[in-house]
């Protein structure tokens, strides 16, 4: 073959993948992953869980779900994926150097301005935006109703110290007062982070919170006997006077020594960061949460999950650093991932997450969830499909919306979708199934870390329920609006610019005729339009186009690009080189 004809097909080659890359990408349907598959795959990887695990398994005759926690750490950006037997069950993304990051983070801030209609105080923390500090989070921390209080630590100082109320802090915290804050959530679309005075640092099994004097139990710890035993250990550890713990759920069943190594560990944390509140200067920032690997390992390293697997072996040592300084046995579930094929694509996570961002999620027999999220609220609409089961009516729309509320607890986790909720359930005619499914809701949502709060079903089947936000959604994190429809997620359709068109030309031709007495000179106009459009006009309303110039005397003549914005049109006037549209 000589040298020409390779260079003619390479310049064909190249012209095809211009092409290409000029049009908008294929969206294909994501692949659907089948959970029998993945739960066969997890059982094979169960069958390495350490022999003791398998006996008290065993013995207590109650088959627990294979856990584990597969991190993906790369240089720009980190993803976490929590399996439950194979299936995704939560995901978390995090951007290295992104805004995620100052979410637990405490800053060392100066107050800008008090606003006394929003009762707030804005902060400037160093940040482009000014951090939001509401009156109420300036006041000490009222008792949270999710934890029972054992013990009050309190200090000859705290003591001492005379309550301020809100009407006090415009007196207390002027303009230019430095502050030392914490912030509770991050940035979301043009708001600035939202902060408090009531710091907490979260360890593995307790959180030390320096300027609350109340030390409590987690209430979501139910068995009684228990409660009674981490009082005891509450009561007896060493606490500085005016400095408060509460137990998390991690901490059940975990002997006194794991609550003293944990304190000690925040402790020291806190010394840090208090010799650099004295010595730093406003605004600065007096400490970051771990990165998304080491939190969620922190969080999630329980005896609950079975293995965490990483692929970068800088990460995996940090890891394996942090959750030796805790719990020595923990560390041998921590495994470096050392396979050629990419982490996400072995667990076929990257499947899972891809049908994760689709607007319709299928359920198991047949029907699907729809989710569309907008600026107010995340509305999520139940479909029966194609359901497989033809039994009675009302039992079929009774699976289906058990079926949906396990899918929209878990896709809520997954998309970590927050603020308002409203779920459009198929119409139930009898209570006991409404009931049944908030109940189902309640127990599904209750694996959920973030607070939520649900409403019954009203008579019209919608339940509304709410989410914490502690940050922007996965999706939003992921995405921005599209240039072309910018964010609407609809363009106007060549009916719809056609008529538009049309409209215009006819408008042109009429001024034009009735400006000039030379009725025998034809109109000369020239319209670019995308190709779309220019088939419409072709075809369907190509016998409009002919009784306007037969009716105008005038000439049209088009020109199509693909380039074009299928929404924009130009009508030229092909003698004075005028533009219209």
């Amino acid at each position: 073959m000589s040298e020409k004809t390779i260079n003619t097909e390479s310049s064909d080659l190249s012209n095809e993948h211009e092409e290409e890359l000029r049009k908008p990408p294929s969206r294909k349907p994501a692949k659907p992953v089948e959970q029998a598959n993945l739960k066969k795959e997890a059982d094979k990887r169960a069958k390495k869980r350490p022999l003791l695990t398998k006996i008290v398994e065993k013995l207590k005759k109650n088959k627990q779900p294979y856990r584990e926690l597969i991190i993906n750490a790369e240089p720009l950006e980190t993803r976490v994926g929590l399996l439950v037997d194979g299936i995704l069950d939560k995901f978390d993304i995090e951007r290295r150097r992104s805004a995620q990051r100052i979410v637990g983070g405490i800053f060392k801030g100066r107050i800008k301005n008090l606003d006394p209609g929003l009762k707030a105080a804005f902060v400037d923390i160093g940040l482009p935006k000014n951090a939001f500090l509401h009156y109420w989070d300036i006041l000490p921390q009222a008792v949270d109703s999710s934890v029972e209080v054992v013990r009050v630590n309190r200090s000859s100082k705290q003591k001492k110290k005379k309550k301020i109320t809100l009407n006090d802090i415009p007196s207390h915290y002027p303009t230019g007062t430095e502050i030392v804050i914490q912030v509770t959530k991050g940035p979301i679309g043009t708001k600035g982070p939202r902060t408090t005075t009531n710091l907490s640092l979260p360890g593995r099994f307790l959180v030390l919170m320096p300027y609350s004097d109340q030390c409590g139990i987690s209430r979501k710890i139910e068995d009684v006997k228990e409660r009674n035993r981490l009082k005891k250990i509450i009561r007896d550890l060493t606490i500085p006077e005016g400095m408060g713990v509460i137990v998390r759920t991690a901490g059940e069943g975990k002997k006194a020594r794991y609550f003293v190594r944990d304190l000690h560990i925040m402790l020291k944390t806190w010394d840090k960061i208090q010799s650099k509140i004295d010595t730093v200067k406003a605004p600065s920032c007096l400490y970051k949460e771990p990165d998304l690997s080491e939190r969620t390992v922190r969080d999630f390293l329980t005896e609950d999950v079975d293995r965490v697997l990483i692929d970068n072996p800088v990460d995996h040592q940090n890891i394996v650093d942090d959750v030796s300084q805790i719990s020595r046995r923990s560390t041998s579930k921590i495994h470096l991932y050392r396979d050629s094929i990419p982490i996400f694509e072995r667990y076929n996570i990257e499947n899972q997450i891809e049908q994760t961002f689709q607007r319709a999620v299928p359920l198991p027999s047949g029907g699907a969830i729809v989710i569309d999220e907008t600026e107010a609220l995340i509305a999520i609409d139940v479909n029966t499909g194609s359901h497989k089961n033809r039994g009675k009516e009302n039992d079929t729309i009774f699976q289906v919306n058990c079926e949906a509320a396990a899918e929209i607890a878990r896709q809520i986790r997954l998309r970590n979708i927050g603020g308002l909720v409203i779920i459009d359930f198929i119409d139930m005619k009898q209570r006991k199934h409404r009931n049944a499914v908030l109940s189902q809701m309640r127990d599904h949502m209750g694996l959920d870390k973030a607070k939520t709060h649900i409403l019954p079903i009203s008579p019209l089947g919608i339940m509304q329920m709410t989410r914490q936000r502690m940050q922007e959604s996965v999706s939003s994190g992921l995405y921005t609006d599209c240039p072309y429809c910018r964010g609407k997620g609809i363009v106007k359709s060549a009916t719809t610019v056609s008529v538009e068109l049309q409209r215009k030309l006819s408008g042109i031709v009429r001024r034009a005729r009735n400006r000039t007495t030379d009725a025998a000179k034809a109109i000369k106009l020239r319209v670019l339009v995308n190709p779309t459009i220019i088939d419409r006009l072709r075809e369907e309303d190509a016998d409009l186009l002919i009784t306007l110039e037969k009716d105008y005397n005038a000439q049209l003549t088009f020109r199509s690009d693909p380039h074009f914005h299928i929404e924009n049109y130009r009508v030229i006037d092909v003698e004075t080189g005028a533009a219209y549209g």
